[in-house]
């Protein structure tokens, strides 16, 4: 099965009121073992990269992989490429088969910000590549980019309608009240805003800052829109410190496919709570192929 553009996979999923959860992966294995949790729960999936990843792994290297694996799993894959603010890197990402792209310019002023996403969304749209752009500023730490919890800024309804007029952006990540990262204290989420953004557009909406948060609060969020879950940090950790658990108790056994085994089993759980959580198993049938 090739890689899908995740627009009709996102569009579907808003029109169901399920979510769809792109995963953060950060080395080749973890593509798989992704795809491999996806497959059993019979739930399509969105592999999702950093920019830090694609210039450490290659994006040609990076799309190869996912293309391979997606057809090894026969589960609907996107592959998409995260809070990017570099357009050469886009085209590139675009150029090597990524399936979706994030141009990320909201620290710019807003009629900046448009003009940027517009010149994304002229050169990805007509290849069928979805566009992701993102309005207000999600606190935390993503990759190179950090924005302070003092300086995070809810992204405004009607600014969020003029936005998505003017770019054509085929999905929006507007920022509500969610952090990059695990959680310090308790998040404050703003459905209340997420319900009259969806109201004034029609794309999908992407929750970013999606690890531990509450399942009642994510499946609220999707409930009201938001049909693109991001999570990164809970699954990286749980792959860590499987690993870090294995040398504690085992300082003397070296052997990689011991130890990579148990990461893998750690992190294909959190995979598959995700999936549970957004009600996107078993829903390869009826998404959308």
């Amino acid at each position: 099965m090739p890689l899908f553009s995740t627009t009709p996979m996102l569009q579907k999923a808003k029109a169901d009121k399920h979510g769809i959860v792109a995963f953060n992966v950060h080395s080749f294995d973890s593509i798989f073992w992704v795809l491999e949790a996806a497959a059993e729960m019979h739930s399509p999936v969105i592999l999702q990269t950093t920019v830090g990843t694609v210039k450490q792994l290659g994006a040609q290297n990076i799309a190869k992989v996912a293309a391979t694996a997606s057809d090894y799993y026969n589960i609907p894959t996107g592959l998409h490429l995260d809070h990017c603010t570099e357009y050469e890197v886009i085209k590139q990402a675009v150029r090597a088969g990524y399936t979706s792209v994030m141009i990320d310019a909201s620290m710019h002023p807003f009629e900046e910000n448009v003009a940027r996403t517009k010149n994304v969304v002229e050169l990805a749209k007509s290849l069928g590549v979805n566009i992701e752009a993102e309005l207000g500023k999600v606190s935390g730490v993503e990759d190179d980019i950090a924005v302070d919890e003092s300086d995070a800024q809810k992204a405004v309804p009607e600014e969020c309608k003029k936005f998505v007029e003017m770019t054509e952006v085929p999905t929006l990540a507007p920022a509500i009240g969610t952090a990059h990262g695990i959680y310090k204290g308790k998040p404050d989420i703003d459905f209340d805003r997420i319900e009259e953004i969806s109201k004034l557009v029609d794309v999908p909406l992407v929750l970013h800052g999606g690890s531990a948060l509450p399942d009642d609060v994510v499946r609220r969020c999707v409930s009201l829109g938001m049909a693109k879950v991001n999570v990164s940090t809970e699954l990286k950790n749980a792959y860590s410190e499987a690993i870090r658990k294995h040398f504690i108790e085992n300082p003397d056994s070296l052997d990689p496919r011991t130890y990579l085994q148990n990461a893998k089993d750690a992190a294909k759980e959190i995979v598959k709570t995700k999936i549970t959580m957004v009600d996107s198993k078993d829903k390869v049938v009826s998404s959308f192929v």
